[in-house]
C-alpha cells in the first residue's frame, strides 16, 4: 500500500472515526445538502440569453503576459481587470529530487497542510508516448511499470505578500500511463486515474487502466498500488461523497457508464469493495446523450459489476461497461470531469447533448441506496460552451468548466445558478485547459494548460504543459 505520512494517516483516522460514531446508525452524521439550483438551458430554448451579463460581474477581459522564471516560458492570458497570474512548473523542468516534470499537465487538486499559508497541489500527467519511445517517469525502483512515463507530481505553494509563490515540485507517483483525471478524497489524498486499458499486449511492462492513491503530503514517490476493485476501464475522474465514503467514477468513452465504488471500509480503498454502474429505475439502457429535458429529476438505482478487473480489458476496453449494460445500465457520452459540492456530484459529459457540445449532470445520492439524476445544463452551441471537461465547484457554489476543444481560444468558463455561461480566462492556442482547482481558502485558482502529451519532455520543440495560478478580486463576480 502507498506510504503514508503522519498527517495523511491522521486525516484518514479522523474520516473513519466520523463514520464509526455517526448518529442513528448511519455512516456519517452530516446530512447531504441540496444540490445547486441551476435554471437549466438546452439547445431547444435558443431564444433565451445564456450569456452572463458583464462576464459574471468581472467585466471585460484584457491581455496579460507573465514568464516562468525557472524555464523562461512566456504565457499570455486574457483575464478580468484586477486579476494577476503566474506560470510555473513547466514540462521538462528539472525538479529538486532529480526527476524531470513529465509531459501532459492535466487534472489536479489543492490541499491544505498544517500551515495555513502553505498548500500542496497533486497534479496528473497524461503522458501518451508509446512503449519504446517513452521517457519513463521517476526513479526505476518506484515505477509501477518500468516503461511508464506518466504519474503525478506534487507542488508546494506558499501564500506570501498577497501572492502565491511556487517553492518546489517532486515526483509522487511514477510509471503509470495516461493519468488524465482523478479527484481529491476527504482524508487528504489524490486518486489518480489511468485513461487507458493498454497493457502487456501493447508492449507495456504491466497492465493499465487502474486508479492509484497518492497522499497529498507524501514527500517522495509512493509505492504504486493499483486499486483493482475500483475497475479496469478507460477512467477519467472521481469524486468522493464525504458523508458515506462512496467513490463515484466517470468513463471517457463515446459510449460510457457512470460508476460508484462502495468500499468495504470507507477511507481504506485498498481493502476492497463493490463496483456498481448507474441504471435508471424502470428503464433499460436509458440513453442520456440526446433528447433530455433540463431540470427533470430521474430516479436511479445501481447494478453490480461482477468482474471489475476483466482479463480481456485490454482487447475490450468496454469490458466493465458491457457487464453493467447487460443489466440495463444507463448510457452516457464521454463522461469526463466530476466534482463533489453542495451535497451532489457534478458530472461533465463532453460530447453529450443534441448539438454534441456537452452536458452537465447533477447526481444527488441517497446514502448508499439509489439517488436522483438531473440535467442542469446542455450547451446549445460551441460559441457559448464547447465540450466541457474538468469541472470544479467554486467557493460561492457556482461551477467552473475547462473546455476540451481544439479551437483557437479554449477557455475556463463559469456556469452560474441561473444557467448562464461566461469566459473567465482564455488563451490563444489549441492546447486545452485542465485541472481547475481552488486553494482551500478560495484565494487562488490553479489550472493547467496541457501542452504536448507525446515525446521527450526536455525537447524544446514541444509545447510544454504548465500550471498557472490566478488571483484577484473574486468578490466582484459570481465565483
Amino acid at each position: 500500500m502507498a506510504t503514508r505520512t503522519q498527517t495523511e494517516s491522521s486525516n484518514r483516522r479522523t474520516f473513519l472515526r466520523r463514520g464509526a460514531t455517526a448518529a442513528g446508525g448511519g455512516l456519517f452524521a452530516v446530512a447531504a445538502m441540496e444540490g445547486l439550483t441551476i435554471r437549466a438551458a438546452s439547445a431547444k430554448d435558443g431564444h433565451k440569453d445564456k450569456t452572463a451579463a458583464d462576464n459574471g460581474g468581472y467585466g471585460e477581459l484584457r491581455e496579460l503576459t507573465r514568464t516562468d522564471p525557472e524555464s523562461g516560458f512566456e504565457q499570455t492570458l486574457m483575464l478580468p481587470e484586477g486579476f494577476d497570474f503566474k506560470v510555473f512548473s513547466t514540462a521538462g523542468s528539472l525538479m529538486p529530487d532529480g526527476n524531470t516534470v513529465p509531459l501532459g499537465h492535466d487534472a489536479m487538486a489543492c490541499f491544505a497542510t498544517g500551515d495555513p499559508t502553505v498548500w500542496h497541489i497533486v497534479r496528473n500527467h497524461e503522458e501518451r508516448t508509446v512503449p519504446g519511445g517513452v521517457h519513463p517517469s521517476g526513479r526505476e525502483e518506484h515505477r509501477y511499470d518500468p516503461l511508464g512515463g506518466g504519474g503525478t507530481t506534487t507542488m508546494r505553494i506558499r501564500w506570501e505578500q498577497n501572492a502565491p509563490v511556487f517553492e518546489k515540485a517532486w515526483q509522487s507517483l511514477s510509471g503509470t500511463i495516461v493519468n488524465c483525471a482523478g479527484g481529491p478524497t476527504p482524508w487528504g489524498s489524490w486518486l489518480s486515474c489511468e485513461e487507458t486499458t493498454a497493457g502487456t499486449g501493447a508492449g507495456w511492462g504491466a497492465e493499465h487502466g487502474y486508479v492509484f492513491e497518492v497522499p497529498s503530503d507524501a514527500p517522495r514517490e509512493v509505492d504504486p498500488v493499483p486499486l483493482k476493485a475500483m475497475g479496469r476501464f478507460v477512467h477519467e475522474a472521481v469524486a468522493v461523497d464525504p458523508n458515506t465514503g462512496t467513490v463515484y467514477e466517470t468513463e471517457d468513452q463515446r459510449t460510457a457508464g457512470f460508476y460508484r465504488f462502495l468500499p468495504d471500509r470507507p477511507g481504506e480503498l485498498a481493502e476492497g469493495g463493490r463496483l456498481q454502474m448507474l441504471k435508471v429505475e424502470d428503464q433499460w439502457n436509458y440513453d442520456t446523450r440526446t433528447g433530455q429535458k433540463p431540470t427533470k429529476s430521474i430516479p436511479v438505482e445501481w447494478v453490480d459489476i461482477d468482474d471489475p478487473d476483466p482479463s480481456d480489458a485490454e482487447k475490450v476496453p468496454l469490458a466493465v461497461f458491457n457487464q453493467g449494460y447487460a443489466q440495463g445500465g444507463a448510457v452516457f457520452g464521454r463522461l469526463e470531469g466530476c466534482w463533489w459540492g453542495d451535497g451532489a456530484i457534478y458530472i461533465a459529459s463532453t460530447s453529450g447533448g443534441d448539438e454534441g457540445e456537452g452536458q452537465i449532470w447533477e447526481y444527488i445520492p441517497n446514502g448508499r441506496g439509489g439517488g436522483r439524476l438531473r440535467l442542469v445544463f446542455e450547451s446549445p452551441n460551441a460559441e457559448l460552451l464547447s465540450q466541457p471537461d474538468n469541472i470544479t465547484v467554486s467557493p460561492s457554489g457556482n461551477l467552473l468548466l475547462c473546455e476540451d476543444t481544439s479551437r483557437d481560444l479554449p477557455a475556463v468558463r463559469g456556469l452560474t445558478r441561473d444557467g448562464e455561461v461566461f469566459p473567465f480566462v482564455y488563451h490563444e492556442g489549441g492546447t486545452e485547459w485542465c485541472g481547475a482547482t481552488f486553494s482551500p481558502d478560495g484565494k487562488v485558482l490553479f489550472a493547467d494548460l496541457q501542452g504536448a502529451t507525446r515525446g521527450d519532455p526536455t525537447d524544446p520543440s514541444l509545447e510544454p504543459g504548465r500550471t498557472v495560478a490566478v488571483w484577484g478580486p473574486w468578490e466582484k463576480g459570481v465565483l
